[in-house]
C-alpha cells in the first residue's frame, strides 16, 4: 500500500481512527462512531476528493452515513469535507470554530491556490458549545472538551470515556511539528495538562499515526523548548525570523514541518508581549516568514 493511502485502524468495536499519511500539511486524520445503526464522524478531510473517500471508507466499514460531524477545530483540512455529509449531518462544534470558520472561507485556497481542492461549500457548525457538550452515537457516550485557546481559539478534544479513547485534533501531531500561530503556546502546555487527565489508552493525533499518552511527552518537549528558545531571543531583541534561522532544533529537526518554528515564535513573542491568548496574528507575515526558513520553497499542501 503507497505511504499516502488513507487506512482505518479499529480501537473498538465500533470506533476507528481514518489515518492520512504522511500527516503532513493538509493530510489530517479523522475517525468514526457506528454501532451500525447510526453513526458520529469527527473531521472531514481538506478535499472534495479526500471526503469522498473518507464516506466510502464509512459504508465499507457498514457504517451508515453519519447524522453528526463534529469539528475538532476550523482548520479547511478539517472542515473542508462538511459539505459532503451535509443536509443529513448536523455539524457540531466549538462556538468559536463555528465565528472562525465564517471568517476564514477558503483560507486554503489562497495559501495554495494551485491545490485542486474540489467543489468545496464551507459548511460550519450549526450547534455550538462554549465548555463542555455530551453527545451520543449508539450506545457511546461521546464528550466534546474545550481545552481554551491552543491549536486555535475554538479546538475540541473529543473523547470517549466508556472506551478509552481521545481524538485530540491538532493539539498533537505526531511526527509532525505543532502549529500554535493561531492559538496559544502556553494554552497548548494547559491543553496537555488536560489531554493527560483524560487517561485514555488510545489516542488519535490530528496527523500523524495513533498512538498512547506517550505521545504528549514529545509535544510537551517540543513547547517548552520554543518557550525557552522564544524567552531568550526576545530578550536580546531578535525577530521571530532572526531566532528561527539560527536556532539549534536538536531532536525536533527530523519532525515534518520544521519551518513551523517561525510561526510559534510569533506567537511565543505575542504572549512574552502580554497579548491575551489566541490573539489574532499577521498569518501572511507568518506564511512570509515560514517560506524564508524553508530556503524561499512555500509550505506545500499534499492534499
Amino acid at each position: 500500500m503507497p505511504a499516502t493511502d488513507p487506512y482505518t485502524v479499529r480501537l473498538a468495536p465500533d470506533v476507528y481512527a481514518y489515518v492520512q499519511p504522511d500527516g503532513g500539511w493538509c493530510l489530517s486524520n479523522a475517525g468514526f462512531v457506528s454501532d451500525g445503526e447510526s453513526t458520529l464522524l469527527i473531521d472531514t478531510a481538506a478535499t472534495e476528493r479526500r471526503a469522498l473517500a473518507l464516506r466510502e471508507t464509512l459504508r465499507a466499514a457498514g457504517a451508515p452515513l453519519p447524522r453528526t460531524v463534529v469539528n475538532t477545530h476550523h482548520h479547511g483540512d478539517h472542515t473542508y469535507g462538511n459539505g459532503v455529509f451535509v443536509p443529513e449531518a448536523t455539524v457540531v462544534g466549538h462556538a468559536a470554530c463555528r465565528s472562525e470558520q465564517d471568517a476564514a472561507g477558503h483560507q486554503l485556497h489562497l495559501v495554495w491556490p494551485e491545490t485542486d481542492f474540489g467543489d468545496i461549500t464551507i459548511t460550519p457548525p450549526t450547534m455550538t458549545y462554549d465548555d463542555r457538550l455530551t453527545l451520543h452515537a449508539g450506545g457511546t457516550e461521546v464528550r466534546l472538551i474545550h481545552p481554551g485557546p491552543a491549536h486555535t481559539i475554538g479546538d475540541s478534544i473529543v473523547h470517549l470515556p466508556e472506551r478509552g479513547i481521545v481524538f485530540t485534533g491538532d493539539l498533537i501531531f505526531r511526527g509532525g511539528t505543532p502549529f500554535v500561530l493561531m492559538g496559544s503556546l502556553r494554552g497548548s502546555l494547559r491543553a496537555l495538562d488536560l489531554l493527560r487527565s483524560l487517561d485514555a489508552t488510545h489516542v488519535v493525533p490530528g496527523h500523524g499515526p495513533v498512538g498512547d499518552t506517550s505521545v504528549y511527552d514529545a509535544t510537551e518537549r517540543y513547547l517548552r523548548y520554543v518557550t525557552e528558545l522564544a524567552a531568550e531571543t526576545h530578550a536580546k531583541g531578535l525577530t521571530p525570523l532572526e531566532a528561527a534561522q539560527g536556532a539549534d532544533l536538536g531532536e525536533f529537526a527530523e519532525w515534518r514541518e520544521s519551518e513551523r518554528l517561525v510561526a510559534n515564535l510569533h506567537r511565543a513573542y505575542a504572549e512574552l508581549d502580554g497579548l491575551p491568548d489566541g490573539s489574532p496574528l499577521d498569518v501572511v507575515e507568518a506564511f512570509a516568514d515560514m517560506t524564508t526558513v524553508n530556503g524561499g520553497v512555500p509550505v506545500a499542501c499534499h492534499a
